[in-house]
Formats: C-alpha cells, sequence, structure tokens
C-alpha cells in the first residue's frame, strides 16, 4: 500500500492552489496528486476555446509534468477513487490498489447533471466538461446539420456559439424563462438572446424536452409545449452536481457538496474540500452555499492548503462572491456577486440598446455588493475586490455611478496601499 503525507484527489484550480499552498510551507513532506482524467492538470475554462479550436490541446496545461517533479509531486493520471475510509486514512483506486494519507484534500469537482428526460441515457448525447469531451464534440461538428443544446447556461451558450460558427444549424432549449439566469437580470439576458438570434442561433425558452429517441445519426426531440425538434447532434448542459460518490459510509457530512467550514475542513479530522465540490458559507448569507467558479475554486483551494500545514499567515474564508466573465459573438460580459436587488438594495443602470452596452451596479448601505456589464469598460477583478471588500461607497457614491471605472481605481489604489 503506497503512503502519503497529504493526498489531494483532483487535479484542476483548487488542488493545484492548494497544492502550491503546501510546498511553500512543508518542502519535504510527500504529496501524492490523482485526477481520473488521462491528462495533465488543466482549467475547465478553457474547453470552449478547445471546442472552438481557439485553444491548442496541447497548449492549455496548468503544470507540465517537469514542474510537479520539481515539487517532488507523484502525479498519478487516469486513476479514480472509487471509495474513502476515513477511519483508516485510505482511498481504494478503481485498479483495487490503496494510497494511506495523513491530510487528504477533496477537490473532486462537479459533473453534468443529467435532466429527467424520457430515454436520455439510452441515446447519444455529448457532455461539455472534461477536454476529452470538448474534443470529441469538436469532431462531431458538421456543416449544415442540426444542434440542439438542451440548456441556456454558461456551457450550452458556449457550446450553441462554437457549433454555430463550425456552419451549424443550432437550437438552444430552456426550461426558464431567460439565459443565464444565474448571472444576469433579465435586461441584460435579453440583450445576449438577441445577440444570438442575430447569429442565427434559435432559442426556445420556457420549453423542456419531455422525451428523446434515435441513433448517432438523427435524434428526435418531443418538447412539452408539444412540439419536436430533429438533430444530428444532442448536447446537454443542464448544470452540474459536486462529485461525492466516493463519501458513501465515509461519514464526511454532504448537503448539496460537501459541507466544509471557513478553513475548508470538513466533518472528519484530516479531510478538507474545495472548489465546485465544496460547500461554505456565502457572503451575503449565512447559510452554505455551492460558488463553482475559478476565482472561488483557487482561494479555496490556497485556504485548504495552507490550513493543511498551519500556515500562520491563513486568513479565514470570507464567503463566496461570485464572479464570472464571459465572451460571446464578439462582446464582452461580466457578473459579480448580487445579480437580483433584495431588500434595501440600490440600482443604478445604464442600457444604451443602440452600441449593445450595458450596465448595472447594485449598492446596499453605502456598499457596492453586484456590478453587471455587457460591453462595459468596467474591470471585473477590481468589481469584485470592492464587493468582497465592503469598501465605503457614501462620500464617492455619485461619482462612482458617473465615472465608476476611474473612480474604482483610485478607490482600489487607496485601498492596495
Amino acid at each position: 500500500m503506497d503512503h502519503t503525507k497529504y493526498l489531494i484527489v483532483g487535479s484542476s484550480h483548487a488542488g493545484i492552489s492548494a497544492l502550491d499552498a503546501i510546498r511553500l510551507q512543508d518542502k519535504e513532506g510527500s504529496i501524492t496528486l490523482v485526477t481520473q482524467e488521462s491528462c495533465l492538470p488543466y482549467s475547465p475554462t478553457i474547453l470552449p476555446y478547445v471546442l472552438s479550436g481557439q485553444a491548442r490541446p496541447e497548449k492549455i496545461f496548468l503544470r507540465d509534468q517537469q514542474s510537479l517533479d520539481d515539487l517532488s509531486v507523484v502525479f498519478k493520471p487516469g486513476t479514480k477513487v472509487m471509495a474513502l475510509d476515513a477511519r483508516e486514512r485510505q482511498v481504494t483506486l478503481q485498479s483495487g490498489e490503496k494510497i494511506e494519507y495523513e491530510k487528504l484534500l477533496l477537490a473532486t469537482g462537479a459533473a453534468p447533471k443529467r435532466p429527467p428526460v424520457q430515454g436520455l441515457e439510452a441515446v447519444p448525447h455529448h457532455v461539455l466538461r472534461t477536454l476529452e469531451d470538448a474534443l470529441t464534440l469538436r469532431s462531431k461538428i458538421r456543416k449544415e446539420r442540426t444542434a440542439v443544446v438542451l440548456g441556456a447556461g454558461l456551457i450550452g451558450l458556449h457550446a450553441a456559439e462554437n457549433l454555430a460558427k463550425g456552419g451549424m444549424k443550432v437550437v438552444v432549449v430552456e426550461a426558464l424563462s431567460q439565459v443565464l439566469p444565474g448571472y444576469f437580470d433579465e435586461e441584460a439576458s435579453q440583450m445576449i438572446f438577441r445577440a444570438f438570434s442575430d447569429n442565427g442561433v434559435k432559442i426556445l425558452l420556457n420549453e423542456k424536452a419531455s422525451r428523446v429517441k434515435g441513433t448517432d445519426e438523427e435524434t428526435t426531440l418531443s418538447l412539452a409545449s408539444g412540439g419536436s425538434l430533429s438533430a444530428g447532434l444532442l448536447v446537454v448542459a443542464t448544470g452540474v452536481q459536486p462529485r461525492v460518490e466516493i463519501l458513501k459510509g465515509s461519514g464526511v457530512e454532504v448537503d448539496q457538496g460537501i459541507l466544509v467550514d471557513e478553513r475548508m475542513r470538513t466533518n472528519v479530522s484530516g479531510i478538507w474540500a474545495a472548489g465546485d465540490v465544496a460547500q461554505a458559507r456565502g457572503f451575503f448569507e449565512s447559510s452554505k452555499i455551492l460558488n463553482a467558479t475559478l476565482p472561488n475554486a483557487v482561494e479555496q483551494g490556497r485556504i485548504a492548503g495552507m490550513d493543511m500545514v498551519d500556515d500562520p499567515a491563513l486568513k479565514e474564508y470570507p464567503g463566496a462572491v461570485g464572479m464570472n466573465t464571459y465572451k460571446f459573438f464578439g462582446h464582452r460580459a461580466f457578473s459579480v456577486g448580487m445579480i437580483r436587488a433584495e431588500a434595501g438594495c440600490e440600482v443604478e443602470k445604464v442600457v444604451v440598446p443602440e452600441s449593445f452596452r450595458y450596465q448595472r451596479l447594485v449598492f446596499k448601505e453605502d456598499q457596492l455588493v453586484g456590478a453587471s456589464g455587457i460591453n462595459s469598460d468596467l474591470d471585473p477583478g477590481i468589481m469584485y475586490q470592492l464587493v468582497r471588500r465592503k469598501a465605503y461607497m457614501g462620500d464617492v457614491r455619485t461619482r462612482f455611478c458617473a465615472s465608476p471605472l476611474d473612480v474604482s481605481r483610485v478607490m482600489m489604489t487607496s485601498i492596495w496601499r
């Protein structure tokens, strides 16, 4: 049986961030990094660009083998963990082998969520969650054929755009009344909807697929409204769910994801969790939430790694703040923090339809709590910092709303000093 001081399961942003934090304090302790994918660590956020051909697969990796060797990391790609025995502090691999650990980080991410559509499991369909998914989907693009995408979230719209650019006729089926409801209000979503329509992508809102049947060559979808669609390619992008299957019987507490505290500790000694799989405190609410974003994965991974080595510089997790950036058909969009204004919030909005420009700022008690934009000059990173740092806006709010880019830069310069 192999033994390691630190075992990290999952090699994307949370796992790599934890790895770096551990090595800053512990230069000698053995580290084993395992992933079920048969390649070097990479970021899932790059997959749409692999699908489009803008990013070459061999150029997307977060670390190469030499950098892992330089850190004395035992890297095990193509290694799937099947079970966790928290009492014995060991995991069982698909091969039957076991790895014994002293400290364990679960950074297993999330898996695609299949909708309850009759016949879906028996019909060939695609998802976009791994490098292999992106390469397979890219190989299936055929000009003049029809593709149907289930779901109008970020992954669904990324897939739809790139399939359309590949010459396919694309129809998106979305059960809700707007696209990207988790990132933008209705007005911004309508602008994004229009951009897709203008580029030939048909989006059916308030619609569901109730049944599918077919083969690799042709799939027929029955719609809840009574109509039907035919597709040469079916893509399912209806959300993700944390990978927690290995925790059955382990004693690790799971709700929607793995429940963690402000140091990313689970309820079981010696086990931490970070990234898309972790359910941690929210920034705006006391309840614990999932936040499947890249900045959050990096931060949680760093905190977990620092806590695993008792780093005295550790600052506890302040809570999850959403931040997403999105490019579509030559436009740029972002959202940070609170999307929908709750009681006590005030909204400042600028919409210029003729130039396809949108900007929305949300304030609560003299603090910026949310910002979003389409083709806005605002810097998402600065907006994120202003929200996270609870920057006081009382004296500068009027000037900030009139010229948020310039004022925010001045404010951050003062804060960073």
